[in-house]
């Protein structure tokens, strides 16, 4: 059967993101709406940045409305400057990961046909070959502590502005409202690429400010107009964060602290300590790796009431630790970039372990096999989902858009799910991920989860590779929370171990001791890298 949250949505407050960006402004003006690297800026400064940065954009450019402007920045205030800037302006975003290479900001830029672009200064090298490669036309560089002592910019052969002069240039001129409504394309989210290049998730002003009002719903008394103190460490330019930090938060009244660089632990942890925190947001491997840390243990977590987690399946022994430190439970949720991107999620204090909780409201879901024709409960199936915060489809990529869409309008996750009585559904694996032992299906969260449980294992990661006998075997990739450990006797503990916890084919037959695993700049850890 779907499952259909039974609650309307009422979508009739905004016309569009620069009315819910205007409006939100206006109501908390002087307000701390963003704070980065000790400064704290208004919202009725981010409002008055932005529009200056829209103006720019409309005055000093020959961009129009409907345009495409990439922004590739961490975690800095210049970040939203942009965004708002860009979506007052009428234009699209295309957030861009700072890490990507020469090859994948090519393939972005060109896919999107992204004429502008706000890149960190200290990038600008790495843009030598790509700009004379787009479409890109206007390149304005910032560096992280521009907003508070204006750094020198490195000198590259194309033309740059910088950002502090996009904000004088634009205070000369007046900004000239634009109308968008909830059908217009605000944002290309593109996905990862794991399976190829990646395509651009067209996310309407709509989908968006839907989705924020979902979670809204869900969090419920959680979340008090004005008064959350939310800390951002996971990249804004993911789907996950900006939602949170860009758009709900920000609705809401509540305050952003920006971490552009949360692999720096001790450095996120000193921040931390300067605010009464109310909400974090997160995956297991910051979970655990912040929990090991004796100053993160001595912060005070009298405040905290909200934990999200999102973007990989939460492990039970990442959300022990979590509780058994901060005293606060962990809500995991489940999205996707072309779901703007919250599905589901647990209710804070409510959660039920193990599932990514209940859709929200107006939100549809089926379980479907192969033919894409419903299961009954209890069986897997791939998770599809119909509501107000699903993509119109990827840009210019009809062909990939009629892959994932269903004939009655589901969009397929690519996610392998179980629904249980109650109307809580489980990520049991990506389609994609799941090893095939002697014909027996083995999901890699299943042995992920039983060995995080063991106590010498810090992280893990499991994959399926190649073998003669069995068509895959199951390998496990570990990294020791004791560095010194003697690695034959952990071997020979973890596989005792996994006897006892696992049917035989699901024991991992290859177990490799690591110092650390790789992972994305969102903290997911890569198993195609693993594979190899």
């Amino acid at each position: 059967m779907a499952y259909d949250s039974d609650s309307t949505l009422d979508l009739s407050r905004y016309a569009s993101l620069i009315d819910l960006i205007e409006l939100a402004s206006a109501r908390y003006g002087d307000k701390a709406a963003y704070s980065c690297l000790g400064k704290e800026t208004s919202f009725n400064e981010i409002n008055e940045y932005s529009r200056q940065f829209a103006a720019y954009l409309q005055q000093e450019t020959n961009l129009v409305q409907g345009d495409r402007i990439a922004i590739q920045l961490p975690n800095i205030t210049q970040f939203v400057i942009a965004a708002y800037g860009a979506i007052k302006a009428g234009m699209v975003l295309v957030n861009t990961n700072p890490l990507y290479t020469q090859r994948e900001l090519i393939h972005q830029f060109n896919d999107s046909g992204a004429k502008a672009l706000v890149v960190l200064s200290d990038l600008l090298p790495t843009l030598t070959e790509v700009v004379e490669q787009t479409p890109i036309e206007t390149v304005i560089s910032t560096h992280a502590m521009d907003l508070i002592a204006p750094q020198p910019q490195p000198e590259v052969p194309f033309a740059t502005v910088t950002f502090n002069d996009v904000l004088a240039q634009g205070s000369k001129h007046d900004y000239v409202p634009v109308i968008s409504v909830l059908g217009q394309i605000a944002a290309l989210q593109y996905t990862g690429g794991t399976t190829g290049l990646s395509k651009g998730a067209m996310l309407t002003h709509g989908n968006l400010i839907a989705n924020a009002m979902q979670i809204k719903s869900r969090l419920g008394s959680k979340i008090v107009e004005g008064e959350e103190i939310f800390v951002a460490p996971l990249p804004v330019y993911h789907i996950y964060a900006f939602m949170v930090n860009l758009v709900l938060y920000y609705e809401r009244g509540g305050c952003s602290v920006l971490i552009p660089n949360p692999r720096d632990i001790s450095g996120l942890i000193a921040t931390l300590g300067q605010y009464p925190f109310t909400g974090f947001a997160g995956l297991n491997t910051l979970f655990v790796g912040l929990c090991h840390q004796p100053a993160f243990q001595a912060l005070d977590f009298s405040h905290l009431k909200v934990t999200i987690s999102g973007g990989t399946a939460l492990t039970q022994a990442a959300a022990s630790i979590w509780q058994q430190t901060t005293g606060c439970t962990i809500s995991e949720g489940y999205g996707l970039s072309e779901t703007s991107p919250v599905v589901s999620l647990n209710s804070p204090g409510l959660e039920q372990l193990g599932t990514i909780g209940k859709p929200v409201i107006a939100t549809q879901v089926k379980i479907l096999d192969m033919d894409d024709n419903e299961v009954a409960i209890g069986e897997t199936g791939e998770l599809a989902v119909f509501g107000p915060q699903v993509m119109l489809g990827y840009w210019n990529n009809q062909a990939e858009t009629d892959k994932v869409m269903t004939q009655d309008g589901y969009f397929k996750t690519g996610d392998i799910a179980i629904a249980t009585e109650d109307g809580f559904h489980k990520i049991v694996d990506r389609k994609k991920d799941m090893i095939i032992v002697s014909g027996f299906n083995v999901y890699p969260n299943e042995v992920e989860d039983v060995l995080a449980n063991h106590d010498s294992i810090l992280e893990c990661a499991v994959v399926g590779v190649s073998d003669e006998r069995s068509g895959e075997a199951v390998k496990a990739v570990i990294v020791l929370t004791d560095p010194n450990s003697d690695t034959a006797k952990a071997q020979a503990d973890i596989e005792q171990y996994c006897r006892e916890q696992l049917t035989a084919y699901k024991v991992p037959k290859i177990i490799e001791f690591v110092s650390a695993l790789p992972k994305s700049t969102v903290g997911k850890i890569l198993r195609r890298e693993l594979r190899k």
